[in-house]
């Protein structure tokens, strides 16, 4: 090395590049350890057990054991699009808001599906029963003033609203918004 040559910028370079691999490392071990604690593996699945990872879940699939559709539909056939890209970003936001109300205990109980989910589950619903129903579903959409299928068949999902607890706040909702 030259005399007139400062070594204090390389230190500072190597001081700067261990500090961010140590952050760095830091986060992916806290992320890794989360993902593992959190049994992320199994939200990539469609199982339903999976929805009951965290506790907050338990009386939806509870109840949707009971309900009429369990031996023909899981949670993902009813709450996210069947396929494409949309499933994934439905299945991330949809994630990251349970993830955030169970870690942060910010949700409120009874669960309520809300945000793009209403439109999902309508959708699911028509794309099901469209050879049944032909006529009625040919005229179904799922504008926001129709009339959606879990109007009259609420129970089809997660079973009587009783199963739920507490008061029925879906229809509380539906009717301060009228």
């Amino acid at each position: 090395m030259r005399r007139d040559q400062d070594p204090r910028p390389a230190r500072r370079g190597v001081l700067v590049a261990s500090a961010v691999a140590a952050l760095i490392g830091s986060a992916l071990g806290v992320g890794g350890f989360t993902f593992h604690y959190a049994e992320g593996a199994s939200y990539l699945s469609t199982d339903p057990r999976a929805c009951v990872n965290c506790h907050i879940m338990q009386p939806q699939y509870d109840s949707w054991q009971k309900a009429s559709h369990h031996t023909v539909a899981a949670c993902v056939d009813c709450h996210l699009p069947p396929s494409g890209l949309a499933k994934w970003i439905a299945k991330a936001e949809n994630g990251w808001n349970h993830s955030k109300g169970f870690t942060l205990q910010d949700f409120a109980e009874p669960i309520r599906i809300k945000g793009a989910n209403p439109a999902i589950l309508q959708e699911n619903c028509l794309r099901c029963h469209a050879d049944l129903l032909h006529d009625q579903v040919a005229g179904a959409t799922t504008d926001r003033d129709a009339i959606q299928c879990i109007h009259c068949h609420r129970d089809v999902g997660h079973g009587p609203t009783a199963g739920l607890g507490g008061r029925d706040l879906g229809l509380e909702l539906e009717r301060r918004a009228r």
